[in-house]
């Protein structure tokens, strides 16, 4: 939920940046980015895969279980912390709750982060968490700050050169806060060649990377370019910078190489996978099969793919409501294909170049908003007693403390970062990760300096603010 004023502020340094990125110059290459170069041999990971939980996952639901307290009508809500019971993990001593027991059972190969902290940006606004996770920086701007796989895709480029370095899967525009989301989807000040590839349906994504049916190869290339005359004219071509014109052209060329590629294609096609294994990954639906076409895309040499459902304001883990009913089916959702994804990654040898990140831009919680030390206005209104399912789970925003599951790229394996209290307030009590932090470990494994920047208009812009946010080195074995 969120205030009209805070949005409409939000909307306005969001378009602001836009129009600060059109009028961009060249973002030339510093220092930190021949740096990058010299250090990729140093590098823990080739690629990257963000499964992006949107709406805010429960940790004490998930990765962090705390004192289970079964449905009872009449139950005081204080009482309740976890609404699942906990099981055991591949890691000893190690709980998650009932319903991931797959992902319990590879844990073993990953860390487990107890302790993300989301950033105080006033009064909670999921697009507000959302690009502050996506771009280390915290809104308003009057920069476009690149989404982190555009800063990827410009410093390391593809590594399969008829690939987009940086796929975005399952995320849409169609929701209230379509706006909101595309302010962070973008490269910025890098310009559109670093942009997010977009295929929103898994299971049709093959269509999006080949020409019509029925279209000669004469006419697709006749289309071509009516498209780049019509381009032409478009508000970037009249109003940008030299660079951005000339950027913007050559996300055109790439796409048109892609389309004109049959073999590069056939990484997009679930088709082609065997009914067993795509029976695995389809039981998360429009997720799980975005998983697999994340795998498939890791394999053919993509660099950097973002997997999600997509956010729409009150669903999936934007629970404020049958907050365990729920909870019971995201969990279906993520299980099995986040769990054969590790499988799958590991038998074919890539996973140890292959860095994966679970995440959500916050955790939730029963009775608190925010933080112990920096609560906000309650957003959702928890009844004195707990007359029905509906008001059994979580419901509010909590940014005190929540779960990151990494696998892969370097990271130990088997290790937990962080603890948090046992009981309410469940917040971090030893090691916090920021999302600079976290960014910058990110960045670390793919072997790009904490500190790495292009400048723009005579200043740096770095990976993260100032430079200052340095990798958790705790993380890595």
């Amino acid at each position: 939920m969120k205030t009209a004023s805070n949005r409409r502020d939000f909307l306005a340094t969001a378009s602001a940046a836009t129009l600060g990125a059109l009028a961009a110059g060249y973002p030339s290459t510093s220092a930190s980015a021949a740096q990058a170069k010299a250090q990729s041999h140093s590098a823990t990971a080739d690629t990257v895969i963000v499964l992006w939980l949107a709406g805010g996952m429960a940790s004490t639901d998930t990765f962090d279980p705390k004192r289970y307290t079964p449905y009872e009508k009449g139950l005081d809500p204080k009482r309740v912390l976890s609404t699942f019971p906990a099981i055991d993990t591949a890691v000893d001593g190690l709980k998650f709750t009932a319903g991931l027991e797959k992902i319990a059972a590879v844990i073993d190969r990953g860390t487990l982060i107890k302790t993300y902290r989301a950033a105080d940006l006033g009064f909670i606004l999921h697009s507000r968490h959302q690009y502050h996770w996506h771009t280390a920086y915290e809104p308003p701007l009057t920069v476009a700050a690149p989404h982190i796989g555009s800063w990827v895709s410009r410093t390391l480029g593809p590594l399969n050169p008829d690939l987009p370095a940086f796929i975005d899967i399952g995320q849409t525009f169609d929701s209230g806060e379509k706006e909101s989301l595309k302010a962070f989807h973008t490269a910025g000040f890098l310009g559109s060649e670093f942009a997010p590839f977009f295929l929103v349906e898994p299971d049709q994504a093959v269509e999006a990377v080949k020409p019509p049916v029925g279209m000669s190869d004469a006419r697709f290339a006749s289309r071509y370019r009516a498209y780049k005359k019509l381009i032409a004219d478009s508000p970037i071509q009249r109003h940008g910078s030299e660079y951005q014109r000339q950027s913007l052209l050559k996300s055109i060329d790439n796409a048109h190489r892609l389309l004109s590629n049959p073999k590069a294609r056939k990484a997009f096609d679930l088709s082609l996978e065997p009914k067993q294994n795509y029976e695995k990954y389809k039981v998360g639906g429009r997720f799980g099969l975005g998983c697999l076409l994340a795998r498939r895309l890791t394999e053919a040499g993509a660099r950097f793919i973002e997997v999600t459902h997509g956010y729409y304001p009150f669903k999936y883990w934007d629970t404020h409501d049958n907050g365990h009913t729920r909870m019971k089916e995201l969990k279906a959702m993520i299980d099995a294909p986040i769990a054969q994804l590790v499988l799958d990654l590991e038998a074919s040898k890539l996973l140890d170049r292959t860095l994966i990140v679970v995440a959500s831009e916050f955790s939730r919680d029963m009775m608190m908003e925010g933080k112990p030390e920096k609560k906000v206005k309650d957003q959702v209104q928890v009844p004195p007693k707990i007359d029905g399912p509906q008001h059994y789970g979580m419901h509010r925003h909590f940014t005190g403390a929540g779960s990151v599951l990494l696998f892969g790229g370097g990271v130990k394996k088997g290790f937990v970062y962080g603890e948090t209290a046992d009981e309410r307030p469940c917040t971090t009590v030893k090691n916090p990760l920021t999302t600079e932090q976290l960014h910058a470990s990110v960045y670390r494994a793919l072997g790009i300096p904490h500190d790495h920047h292009y400048m723009v208009e005579q200043r740096p812009f770095y990976v993260t603010p100032d430079g200052t946010a340095k990798p958790v080195m705790e993380l890595f074995g």
